[in-house]
């Protein structure tokens, strides 16, 4: 897995610069310091709400495209995650006084929902290989702010654990690493070019930077850069 391994080090060296923009983003920042108003917070559950549901369809696609390949069972595992996220959601979507109902009837935000239309087009028209690369590296990024998203509702807005559970499936997520790898390098060697895998990464990272400036935006808070 040479060849895999070594493309991710330079994927994730080349995007570093976009990972710190998420990591010092001024959404999670607010809401460390209790500077997001609670019904903002409806609408982070209302995107997620789109964005989980319309992942657990690309997953369930791109298993159907490419179920004969060795990455099945990393799909499978993936398709469950979602779901298990999708039922989290709801009880911190009860917590905060929504219903399933008007989750469906929530508008999609355009920058928020930009990622998981990335994620479809992937399952619908690129490899396993690009897919499962660009989720290698997102899915820690977004691990890392679950975790905090998770700590900031727990100590000052005084969200019971129980109804975190959403953010736990992702902060506390085990390494897919190794899998992950295999899938890149099965797809390398499958003649994948390295720059799609690359160009992958680099997209779904973007994306998931949009989400948090449309979150920031929704709370009307002002991002790093604005007056």
């Amino acid at each position: 897995m040479s060849d895999a391994v070594a493309l991710v080090a330079t994927i994730r060296s080349d995007l570093k610069p976009l990972e710190a923009r998420i990591s010092g983003h001024a959404y999670l920042e607010a809401l460390e310091e209790h500077g997001v108003h609670p019904d903002s917070l409806k609408v982070f559950v209302g995107q997620q709400h789109h964005l989980i549901s319309s992942d657990l369809r690309s997953i369930a696609l791109i298993l159907s495209r490419q179920g004969t390949l060795l990455s099945h069972r990393f799909w499978i595992n993936v398709l469950q995650g979602e779901a298990a996220a999708l039922d989290a959601l709801h009880v911190l979507a009860g917590t905060l006084g929504l219903e399933p109902s008007e989750l469906e009837v929530f508008e999609p935000l355009p920058s928020a929902h930009a990622y998981c239309t990335f994620v479809a087009w992937l399952a619908l028209y690129g490899s396993d290989a690009e897919l499962a690369g660009a989720l290698l590296i997102n899915f820690p990024t977004w691990g890392a702010c679950c975790r905090r998203m998770r700590k900031a509702l727990h100590q000052k807005y005084d969200m019971a654990p129980s109804a975190l559970a959403f953010f736990d499936l992702f902060a506390d997520m085990p390494s897919f690493e190794n899998e992950a790898l295999s899938i890149v390098q099965n797809g390398l060697d499958r003649g994948i070019p390295r720059r799609l895998i690359h160009r992958a990464a680099r997209m779904l990272q973007g994306y998931e930077l949009m989400f948090w400036d449309a979150m920031a935006s929704a709370a009307r808070l002002s991002l790093k850069g604005e007056s």
